[in-house]
């Protein structure tokens, strides 16, 4: 049997103030299969945010650990965590996360260029070709709506190829409608690729269209 491309191994968050220790995970455990797509759901507040984080070395587990492609992302200093980022992890967020400076077309080929991507121009454009903004590449984010802010994102995030996608809540800003494109479209570009896709969500519709589930609740992971 392969290697999973993503291992988290008893990881635990916890967080301290004035008034004590506050559990975030409790001992979260599971293999993520090459390609599987997954779904981490649960309430607002459970930590599966966190958890994703964590599972891009964004932020530290109190303990545990967490592998990608066997390679322990804590035992990496800060800088080695982000070239292993740059190199296989795509990520997709709530509120877009683009440079507002910066058209689409730049912000689509922004990691190509950090990567030393001599055609980083024509992947781009290709790739919001592809999500079908090919008509608004010299657009800044201010005058895109929504849902054309998070496909320029799809579009940045599956650029690179990634082994991994990491989504948060993709269509959390999204009217229900945008939203089910939006969805449609990241599947589709997921299937193109092979990603192993992880999804955070309370969306349960969202979350059918997965593989496979993982409920966080109350710090503990089931499924």
């Amino acid at each position: 049997m392969s290697e999973p491309v993503i291992s988290v191994e008893h990881v635990v968050k916890s967080v301290s103030d004035s008034t004590g220790t506050l559990d975030i995970l409790r001992d979260i455990h599971f293999q993520v299969p090459r390609g599987q797509t997954l779904a981490i759901v649960g309430a607002s507040g459970s930590g599966k945010s966190t958890l994703l984080s964590i599972m891009a070395g964004l932020d530290t587990p109190t303990r545990g650990t967490v592998k990608i492609d066997g390679q322990d992302l804590f035992a990496l200093d800060e800088d080695a965590r982000a070239a292993l980022r740059a190199q296989k992890l795509g990520f997709v967020f709530q509120s877009f996360q683009l440079l507002g400076h910066l058209t689409a077309l730049e912000n689509v080929m922004l990691p190509l260029e950090l990567a030393g991507r001599k055609d980083a121009r024509k992947a781009a454009t290709e790739m919001l070709g592809r999500v079908g903004l090919g008509e608004r590449l010299g657009h800044y984010p201010k005058v895109l709506s929504g849902g054309e802010q998070q496909r320029v994102a799809l579009a940045r995030a599956f650029v690179v190829h990634p082994s991994v996608l990491l989504a948060d809540e993709p269509t959390g800003s999204l009217d229900y409608a945008t939203g089910e494109t939006v969805m449609e479209l990241m599947f589709a570009l997921n299937r193109e690729q092979g990603t192993t896709l992880v999804l955070v969500t309370h969306d349960q519709g969202i979350a059918s269209r997965c593989e496979r589930r993982i409920t966080i609740e109350a710090g503990k992971a089931s499924g």
